[in-house]
């Protein structure tokens, strides 16, 4: 085992690490999931001024989107990289790292009107989505397993709880202040969550051993560039035109070459081997599914709340107003995570996940037919959070009770990685449908209630495909933790107390005595 005097000693998943006393995790679970939330606020901090964007940047309207695709690439390549990097070197560290990054792009944003400028600023914004996995890894190796289930839950559905409630309150600033503020807001909320994980979070102690794969994280950046900005973009450069079809093949060459290579590589980026066992390639289809299913909403309330009534189905509200009936879509989705804790500890979270979507299918269903009023979004809202909320909830305990514990910020990585893959598949398609089914209002060309009503059987149907595929699943009551030492009845390890188990000796020889290691606090034989 190598040792520094300035980073903690690696671990092998045979070591047993005793976990730090329970008030020196007493404040994790909060300030982790306030990260969390911090950074989800980057997806929807433009959504009240998108359709200004082209006058506030002096651009043209497909131009000025590129401040949005910015965001949506960069978090997607950033995801499985910085987990992978918090694996290799803390993941609290890199977690801090994340949350520089996004605050210095904040206040890049904060100073420009230029189009450029301000999409370099986005992509940075965007670099911190991975916050995310990094956060569940941190909650994975230092909390006790009666306190992990929820606290995954919260942290897990988090990215749906920044984006709903940030929707009111930047419509609100938006409406109110310069629309810069939103972004030295936004930098505010990431000063804040650094100090907090400074004073408060512990570095997590295992590490895996290896190095990180440069070339690997160089293809799959590539080939994620080349899959998600035709599927972004191609409804303004056409489904069919040389540079869509281009980049799509790219994307699976690019790919195809970087799986061979991780394949073959001794340390790599994303263990294939592991991400295609069963239980691991369910999750992440299954996660695909429901990133459908969550950016759908996104995309049809708040503008049927705000087209004008004189489309006889348009509810006329203010931006602010929309924003506030659409927030309790996040606000579900973090009040159900205790519940989702005692849901996976009675039947394990292939149960919570299948019940989670079929609570969004029914919401959907209702949705249908719930169009008419303010009040009965905000019901539609309610159901469909909360299935989001479950669902979200049991992606992150799938994965890494198939997983090595050296493996999990990067595996988490993958899993946050399928969920965005989702959105974006999402925000084409209905895109599509919604620009294919408009009417004409005036001067203007507006969504059709039609059109409302598919991406609603959209998203209903990408529900029912993750069930199924979530019936597949192998059945666990719990996540397995064997590096975590439960030493009493809070489940939690006293550090100077042996671990009562001993490492298996050679057949028919007695067990081999633990060893406590002074300087990595680890139990080994």
């Amino acid at each position: 085992m190598q040792q520094s005097t300035t980073e903690p000693p690696a671990r092998s998943p045979g070591d047993v690490p005793v976990d730090p006393p329970e008030h020196r995790t007493r404040g994790v679970v909060p300030v982790l999931a306030f990260a969390g939330i911090a950074v989800a606020v980057m997806q929807t901090l433009l959504v009240p001024v998108i359709k200004d964007l082209p006058t506030l940047l002096a651009a043209s309207a497909a131009d000025a989107t590129w401040v949005l695709t910015a965001t949506l690439l960069a978090g997607a390549v950033a995801t499985p990289v910085m987990g992978r990097l918090g694996d290799l070197y803390g993941k609290r560290r890199m977690l801090l790292t994340s949350l520089a990054v996004m605050v210095f792009g904040s206040l890049v944003c904060g100073f420009t009107d230029n189009l450029l400028i301000m999409i370099v600023g986005r992509a940075l914004q965007g670099f911190a989505m991975g916050a995310i996995p990094l956060g569940i890894g941190i909650m994975r190796d230092l909390l006790p397993p009666r306190r992990l289930g929820a606290a995954m839950g919260l942290m897990s559905s988090s990215i749906g709880v920044g984006g709903g409630l940030a929707l009111p309150a930047a419509a609100l600033v938006a409406q109110h202040a310069d629309w810069h503020a939103l972004f030295f807001a936004s930098a505010g909320l990431g000063l804040l969550s650094m100090l907090l994980t400074v004073l408060v979070v512990p570095e997590s102690p295992l590490r895996a051993p290896g190095r990180f794969d440069r070339l690997g994280a160089l293809g799959l950046s590539a080939g994620l560039v080349c899959l998600l900005l035709p599927v972004t973009k191609g409804t303004d450069w056409g489904w069919t035109s040389p540079t869509t079809l281009g980049l799509f093949g790219g994307a699976a060459v690019l790919l195809l070459l970087w799986g061979l290579w991780e394949l073959r590589s001794s340390t790599p980026l994303v263990d294939l081997r592991t991400s295609a066992r069963r239980e691991v390639l369910l999750t992440n289809l299954a996660s695909i599914m429901v990133g459908v299913a969550f950016y759908a909403i996104s995309l049809v309330l708040p503008q049927l709340l705000q087209l004008p009534r004189s489309t006889g189905y348009g509810l006329g509200m203010s931006m602010v107003v929309a924003g506030l009936c659409v927030a309790p879509l996040g606000i579900t989705m973090m009040f159900v995570a205790p519940l989702y804790a005692r849901i996976s500890t009675r039947r394990g979270p292939k149960v919570s996940l299948m019940l989670g979507l079929l609570v969004i299918a029914i919401g959907y269903g209702a949705g249908l037919g719930l169009m008419s009023a303010a009040w009965q979004t905000v019901v539609v809202s309610v159901v469909v959070g909360a299935g989001i909320g479950l669902a979200y909830s049991s992606l992150p305990t799938l994965i890494i009770g198939a997983v090595d514990p050296s493996e999990t910020g990067a595996a988490n990585g993958l899993n946050t990685l399928m969920r965005s893959i989702g959105t974006s598949v999402s925000s084409a398609v209905i895109g599509m449908v919604l620009a294919h089914t408009s009417v004409r209002v005036g001067a203007a060309e507006v969504p059709s209630m039609q059109g409302f009503r598919i991406a609603f059987l959209i998203a209903t149907a990408a529900v029912l495909v993750g069930f199924v595929l979530a019936a597949f699943l192998p059945a666990r009551k719990n996540v397995e933790q064997p590096w975590l030492v439960a030493s009493g009845p809070d489940d939690t390890a006293d550090s100077d107390r042996r671990p009562e188990r001993s490492a298996a000796g050679p057949e028919g020889s007695a067990p081999v005595p633990l060893r406590r290691n002074a300087t990595s606090r680890t139990w080994r034989p």
